[in-house]
């Protein structure tokens, strides 16, 4: 699975994809792509991640407290 970094502007690849959709863990373990170059694995948050067409990620996939949101609003 390849997200987009919104700061860099580069797409990552997904080492741990459960990491992704678990919305206890902030960040997770991916390769950065820039140009032909490929990076070595890093952490990256999920806060600054989102598919590659800019939608940001599921609420459910970020924010282990969403039910609880959901029911405030």
């Amino acid at each position: 699975m390849f997200l987009k970094h919104v700061p860099s502007g580069d797409l990552v690849e997904v080492i741990d994809l459960p990491d992704v959709i678990n919305p206890h863990s902030d960040t997770i373990r991916a390769r950065s792509y820039s140009g032909e170059v490929i990076h070595r694995p890093e952490n990256f948050l999920k806060t600054e991640l989102a598919f590659p067409s800019g939608e940001t990620l599921p609420l459910c996939w970020v924010d282990g407290h969403y039910r609880e949101h959901i029911a405030a609003a």
